[in-house]
């Protein structure tokens, strides 16, 4: 789960790497059931196409894979590739499989960061992650964040420790030029 090192600049480390909480694959998951449960229906009114029996259970079937795949294994291969990472230096967000799609905000650009979760969130423990940046977007929300508040947290800490870095001149060269 966690960002290759190779794409990681030098002196850059992982504070919090996660995906999508598994919540994102409960819809997928009742439509699996009910996907199965149609195909299983439809399979019983088949007894008596006699010789065609056969073909229309695998035509049955066959609907219900392509099925599944659409509204499941799409939801599901976008579960397993969408990642969220905070470094010391930047957010970073990658999503897809044979298409890759990344954001990096890095931190010092970070205006403002907040949390949203409702009764379901609480009780699954994710949230809503809102991160509001100085660019022409505004805002990028990050759904279902697991630990939502800890991860809130750990980047509420690096944009302070930022801040009071460049607030103390930490980073930035001074020449005294002796007066």
């Amino acid at each position: 789960m966690a960002i290759s090192r190779r794409l990681l600049n030098e002196d850059e480390h992982v504070v919090v790497s996660t995906r999508t909480h598994v919540k994102a694959l409960l819809w997928p998951a009742v439509v699996l059931i009910l996907i199965a449960g149609v195909a299983g229906y439809a399979t019983s009114f088949t007894g008596r196409a006699g010789k065609a029996q056969p073909l229309l259970v695998a035509i049955i079937w066959a609907i219900a894979f392509v099925a599944a795949c659409i509204w499941v294994l799409r939801a599901f291969f976008s579960w397993l590739t969408t990642t969220y990472t905070i470094t010391n230096r930047r957010l970073i967000t990658r999503t897809g499989i044979l298409n890759r799609r990344g954001h990096d905000i890095p931190v010092p650009r970070i205006s403002d960061v907040a949390y949203e979760h409702g009764l379901v969130d609480r009780l699954l423990g994710c949230g809503t992650l809102v991160i509001s940046d100085a660019s022409e977007q505004g805002r990028v929300r990050l759904h279902d964040i697991p630990h939502v508040e800890r991860v809130h947290l750990e980047l509420s800490e690096l944009l302070f420790s930022h801040t009071d870095h460049h607030e103390r001149g930490w980073g930035e060269r001074r020449i005294d030029d002796g007066t």
